[in-house]
C-alpha cells in the first residue's frame, strides 16, 4: 500500500487539475457564447468550437489514463485478508480461510505445550514468510530426553494457480472455476494447514505422524470459491502393544462416527492404502484415518470444519496417554537397533511415496527444512536384515504386511 501513496497524491492533484479545467470550460463557454453574438464568420466559430472540445475533452482523457487503471488495480487475496484481520476479529462470520488459519495456530500451541511437558526441552520456533503472501511457525525439538525429534508447523500461503495446475484440480472439483467452460490462466489460491511428527527415543514408544489442511481458491471479488479440506493421523510402532493401538483406533473412530458413521471405514481403509511402501510391501505403520477433497459433496463447510477440529483437538489426550505409559520402559541395544530400521522404512516412504513431500519439494522456492522436518534425525540400513522367526520384531512385519481391524 505504501507504494501507492504517490499515485494517490497524483490522482488527487488530477482531481484538482480536472476542476480547475471545468472552471475554465464554463468560463470559456460563457466567453464563447456572448463572442458568437458580435462574430459570425465561420473561422471564428470552428476555431471556437475546437478549443472548446479540448478543453472538455482533455480532463476526459485525463481520467481515463490514470483514474481508470488505478481502479482495476484490486487488491489480492492476501491484501484483503491482510485489511480484515487489521480492521476485525476473527469470529465465526469470517471466511473460513482465517478461522482455519486461527484454529491451527491455537493448536498449535497447545500440542508444542503439551510435548514439552512431557519433554522438559523447550521447541525451537521459527517463523518465515512466503514472497506470494502469508507465511508460517515452524517448531522443532531435536535430541531432547524423550523425543529425538519432534515438530509442530503451521502454514497460512497464498498463491497463483496456473491454468495447467487448475486443469488437474478440476478433475475432482468440477466447481473449481464455477463450472465456467472456459478456463482462465490463472486464479488466486489460499492454503492452511499443520503437520505433526513425533520420533521418541525409546523404542517401545511409537513414532505419530498428524496433518489437517484446508484449500481455497478466489473469485476475482474476493469471495470463496472451490474448497475442500484434507488430513489424517497414523501411528508407527516399532513394537506392537495392542491396548495403545486400539485406544488410538478408537479415538478417531468415536470423532468420526459423531459426524458420519461411514467416515471411519473409508478413512481407515484409505490411510492403509496411502501410507504403504510398495517396494518392501508393507505399511509404514499400524494406520489411522487419511481422507482428501472433502467439499460440498460430501458434507456443508461447516459440519466439516467442525470435524476437523474435533480430530484435531483429540491428538493431544490420545498420545500423551501413550506416551506416559512407554517412554521410560527399559530396552535393549538390539531393540534400539530394530528402531532405527523401522524409521530407515519411515524415510523410504517420505521420498518415495509421499505425495505431500514430493509437491513441496517440487514447488517453486520451498522451505525445504519445514518440508523435511518429518524426517528423523538418525536411521539404519541394514543389508538383507530379516527378523528372527518368532520374535516381536516378526510379530510387528506381520502386521504390516496384513493391516487389522483394531476397533
Amino acid at each position: 500500500m505504501a507504494s501507492r501513496r504517490p499515485l494517490l497524491r497524483l490522482l488527487a492533484q488530477s482531481r484538482i487539475q480536472s476542476r480547475l479545467s471545468n472552471s475554465a470550460c464554463r468560463r470559456t463557454i460563457s466567453s464563447f457564447s456572448a463572442s458568437s453574438k458580435a462574430s459570425q464568420h465561420p473561422l471564428a466559430r470552428y476555431l471556437g468550437v475546437t478549443a472548446l472540445s479540448l478543453l472538455v475533452a482533455t480532463p476526459l482523457f485525463y481520467k481515463m489514463a490514470v483514474d481508470e487503471p488505478y481502479m482495476l488495480d484490486a487488491p489480492t487475496l492476501a491484501e484483503r485478508d491482510q485489511q480484515t484481520k487489521r480492521a476485525e476479529a476473527i469470529t465465526n462470520a469470517s471466511p473460513m480461510r482465517l478461522r482455519m488459519e486461527k484454529f491451527i495456530k491455537e493448536q498449535q500451541v497447545e500440542i508444542v505445550r503439551a510435548l514439552e511437558a512431557i519433554d522438559g526441552t523447550k521447541f525451537r520456533v521459527d517463523e518465515w514468510q512466503r514472497k506470494e503472501g502469508g507465511g508460517g511457525i515452524t517448531c522443532v525439538l531435536q535430541e531432547g530426553k524423550v523425543f529425538e525429534k519432534a515438530g509442530a508447523g503451521i502454514s497460512a500461503v497464498y498463491g497463483t494457480l496456473p491454468k495447467a495446475a487448475i486443469l488437474k484440480m478440476r478433475a475432482n472439483h468440477k466447481n473449481l472455476v464455477n463450472g465456467a467452460n472456459e478456463i482462465p490462466e490463472s486464479i488466486e489460491f489460499f492454503a492452511a494447514g499443520l503437520s505433526l511428527i513425533c520420533h521418541p527415543r525409546n523404542p517401545m514408544a511409537p513414532t505419530i505422524h498428524l496433518n489437517y489442511r484446508y484449500f481455497e481458491t478466489a473469485n476475482p471479488d474476493g469471495s470463496s470459491g472451490a474448497w475442500w479440506f484434507g488430513g489424517g493421523s497414523d501411528l508407527t510402532p516399532n513394537y506392537l502393544f495392542e491396548e495403545d493401538a486400539i485406544l488410538f483406533h478408537k479415538s478417531l473412530k468415536d470423532t468420526c462416527d459423531a459426524h458420519n458413521k461411514e467416515f471411519y471405514p473409508k478413512f481407515k481403509k484409505w490411510c492403509d492404502e496411502y501410507f504403504y511402501n510398495k517396494h518392501r510391501r508393507e505399511s509404514r505403520g499400524i494406520g489411522g484415518i487419511f481422507f482428501d477433497d472433502l467439499d460440498e459433496t460430501t458434507a456443508d463447510k461447516e459440519s466439516l470444519f467442525a470435524f476437523i477440529q474435533e480430530s484435531l483437538k483429540s491428538f493431544v489426550p490420545t498420545y500423551t496417554t501413550i506416551m506416559n505409559k512407554r517412554k521410560d520402559m527399559p530396552f535393549t541395544e538390539k531393540e534400539k537397533e530394530w528402531q532405527q530400521i523401522r524409521r530407515g522404512r519411515y524415510v523410504e516412504f517420505n521420498l518415495v511415496h509421499d505425495r505431500g513431500t514430493a509437491f513441496g519439494l517440487n514447488t517453486p522456492g520451498p522451505r525445504v527444512e519445514s518440508i523435511l522436518m518429518s524426517m528423523p534425525l538418525t536411521a539404519t540400513w541394514k543389508y538383507m536384515y530379516e527378523p528372527e522367526p518368532g520374535s516381536r520384531e516378526e510379530k510387528l512385519e506381520k502386521v504390516l504386511r496384513e493391516p487389522k481391524e483394531w476397533v
